[in-house]
């Protein structure tokens, strides 16, 4: 029950919620949990919640440039950055306070889906194995 309970926390976390999972992984690792399951349960949350992310940022893209509320030439132009400071962004999805926008904004620019999750899953299981091996 407790490994649900920290997949849905990592994933409210992770997504434009305010939250934070990381006690409750600290705090479960104190009561003798396996730290390799913890990390894995933590990490497959977090990274679904910036997944979920994703999505709205590429759907309300649609959705804005439809109503022109964006130009697709503004668009297109921070696709570009993105495209080329896209992958150091990423590695900061673990951030607070900046992560779940970066993800967002992958999203709305239609971001590589495989190369984002590559890179959002490899921060956020290093930001938890960080925790984890500094709370050893």
């Amino acid at each position: 029950m407790n490994f649900i309970a920290l997949f849905f926390i990592s994933l409210g976390s992770a997504t434009l919620l305010i939250g934070g999972s990381e006690v409750f992984l600290l705090y479960l690792y104190t009561q003798d949990y396996n730290p390799l399951l913890l990390l894995l349960v933590a990490t497959s949350g977090n990274t679904l919640g910036s997944v979920i992310n994703y999505a709205l940022g590429k759907y309300a893209s649609v959705w804005a440039l439809e109503k022109n509320y964006i130009k697709a030439l503004h668009v297109e132009k921070s696709k570009a950055y993105f495209d080329r400071y896209g992958n150091l962004a990423l590695l900061f999805s673990w951030a607070p306070i900046i992560g779940d926008p970066i993800t967002f904004v992958a999203g709305i620019l239609q971001y590589n889906f495989w190369k984002f999750l590559i890179l959002v899953t490899l921060a956020k299981c290093a930001r938890y194995a960080f925790l984890l091996y500094i709370f050893n």
